[in-house]
């Protein structure tokens, strides 16, 4: 039997060798310390720009450069058989040589107490497909905004550059740019998570807007429509296909329309958070992506500076605004440091119903800018700059500061013949800083003021829009601070929703009091007001005085005092000295 069997091992014996001879990748039998017993041709290829000396009896030797650490792994490999490791991925860097393998991947076997197989491939090509695949996840990833998972910036700019292009008979397209009118304010007030939740909920109600086609743009054409975040609070959306500028209109009001919808948080809270937009039409646009983002952004501003909500289109002349308004934002940084700003104070005068004047009733703080080359900048050239860009509330305390220690300055100087109260503007900057009222506080001890002298005075649309406004006031109040309604007439409240409000005087707004002597109207209007106010416990201001006719209407109405520029301009420190002086006696 035996010599029967002979022939079929080693015709068995023969087919292996073939295998491992011919096998496209490299097998290296080896004993448990490295020494080769058997290697086939694909390893000895593979292997070979690793071999220094020539010699291949050692695998671990020879990985030594390229995996120092597989002697100890196969050392510290305690089963009887199992693998040792698998598809470790070994570099050749200077090893290889051009047109050769790069990458190889290792794999040991222990096949028994005594023996190991090491598998060696050629892995090139699989390292530069993972790679590849690797750069377009990071490219992705780059493009993406990590937040709304909305594309980012850097995406939007490649896409609109991609369409600038395009030649000129192409389909039209444009780019709206969005930013929440609110947003600050809601996130200081209810959170950053919050905020992040409500930013999520935007981006998925612009996406979900523009998700059905509209009637007037070509699914077919361009480059479709693209939505991404590219900024804190703000948004964009390219718009491709469009047969009319009037198209882009259209989808720029759908949004609008359905951004101002509320938005439900996870906390069950309600937010209402709308936004302005700026639309820049593609053929209107320069060569550059970025200069046409500038453009949007600067229609932006412009439709906040008309009350936000809005979608408003670009024009070249609103660049050159928008320059102007950034050369008076670097000015005004360097005014709050140079101390250029000043404060004015125009007399708020008491109307006795005996037809007399009290002179010495209060005064209302003003800021002025002495800039070093234009001369007396006027504030409505820059409050609203300031507001923009974050520099009101540092503007807002510097006035506080200043006309606290004028004020009482006067009391020393003039005794009871001194102004009694002191009203000073808010902003919506300082009211949305937790600690402010503390600060309000504290510079009322440093000058030795009693709170009941101050009267803060925040507009009619602030104080009825927000709750944590309201809020802010009430702690305010709780100082023993006055406050002021300032422009009533003007703004979202009513009548009716006056007692809602935490504040003791309503200034009735001058556009009011400039027809109360003509309109009866007007003079309606302003009775209701200060009978409204009256029977609440509230006292009136009415603003804009400047003819002594004014003056006898509203004194009519019982209006228990008054402002404006009948009775004094805004004054400096030293000239309200002098109006004082040469006031008193002529009410005396």
């Amino acid at each position: 039997m035996q010599p029967d069997n002979q022939p079929n091992t080693l015709d068995a014996y023969e087919a292996l060798v073939q295998f491992l001879y011919r096998a496209p990748i490299g097998l290296v039998q080896c004993s448990l310390d490295g020494t080769v017993d058997m290697l086939n041709p694909m390893s000895s290829s593979l292997l070979m720009p690793l071999v220094r000396d020539g010699s291949m009896d050692n695998l671990f030797t020879v990985l030594q450069g390229v995996a120092p650490q597989l002697r100890e792994l196969a050392d510290s490999f305690g089963e009887p058989s199992g693998a040792v490791c698998e598809g470790l991925r070994l570099q050749l860097g200077d090893a290889a040589t051009p047109g050769a393998p790069q990458w190889l991947s290792l794999s040991v076997l222990k096949l028994d107490p005594s023996r190991l197989m090491a598998v060696v491939t050629d892995a090139s090509h699989e390292v530069l497909r993972e790679q590849e695949r690797l750069a377009k996840r990071l490219k992705t990833a780059a493009r993406t905004d990590a937040l709304t998972r909305m594309p980012n910036r850097e995406a939007l700019l490649e896409q609109a550059q991609q369409m600038l292009g395009r030649p000129a008979s192409s389909t039209g397209f444009a780019l709206l740019f969005m930013n929440c009118d609110r947003f600050r304010q809601i996130n200081d007030a209810l959170g950053q998570s919050a905020g992040d939740r409500l930013l999520v909920q935007i981006g998925e109600r612009v996406r979900a807007t523009l998700r059905p086609p509209s009637d007037r743009i070509d699914p077919n054409a361009g480059s479709g429509q693209m939505a991404a975040r590219v900024g804190a609070d703000e948004f964009a959306v390219l718009l491709d296909g469009l047969r009319s500028r009037e198209d882009a209109l259209k989808i720029a009001l759908r949004l609008l329309e359905a951004l101002a919808r509320p938005h439900q948080l996870p906390s069950g809270q309600e937010i209402t958070c709308k936004l302005s937009m700026g639309l820049v039409w593609g053929a209107d646009a320069g060569d550059f992506a970025g200069e046409m983002l500038r453009d949007a952004s600067i229609a932006m501003v412009e439709a906040k500076h008309t009350g936000g909500n809005h979608c408003t289109v670009f024009e070249p002349a609103m660049r050159e605004r928008a320059a102007r308004r950034a050369d008076i934002e670097a000015d005004l940084r360097l005014a709050l440091v140079e101390e250029q700003l000043f404060v004015v104070y125009q007399p708020v005068v008491g109307l006795r119903a005996d037809g007399g004047t009290d002179f010495s009733a209060g005064v209302e703080a003003l800021v002025r800018w002495q800039h070093p080359a234009r001369g007396v900048v006027p504030p409505f050239e820059f409050i609203q700059v300031a507001e923009e860009s974050g520099l009101i509330g540092a503007l807002g305390d510097f006035v506080l500061r200043r006309a606290c220690r004028d004020f009482m300055a006067w009391q020393r100087e003039l005794g009871s013949g001194a102004p009694r109260l002191l009203a000073v503007n808010l902003s919506r900057a300082q009211l949305g800083q937790p600690d402010w009222p503390a600060t309000v506080q504290q510079i009322l001890e440093l000058e030795g003021m009693h709170p009941s002298q101050l009267q803060l005075e925040v507009t009619e649309s602030l104080a009825a829009q927000d709750q944590q406004v309201q809020d802010r006031l009430h702690e305010l109040k709780a100082i023993g601070i006055t406050l002021a309604l300032d422009d009533f007439g003007t703004g979202y409240s009513s009548l009716s929703s006056l007692h809602q409000l935490p504040v003791d005087t309503v200034k009735i707004d001058r556009s009011f009091v400039c027809q109360a002597d003509t309109s009866q109207h007007h003079r309606v209007l302003i009775e209701a007001t200060v009978k409204v106010a009256q029977s609440l416990g509230m006292n009136t201001v009415a603003e804009g005085i400047e003819t002594e006719a004014q003056a006898a209407a509203v004194r009519d109405q019982q209006c228990a005092k008054g402002q404006g520029y009948l009775f004094s301009r805004p004054l400096t420190s030293p000239a309200l000295l002098d109006w004082l002086r040469a006031a008193l006696p002529a009410a005396a």
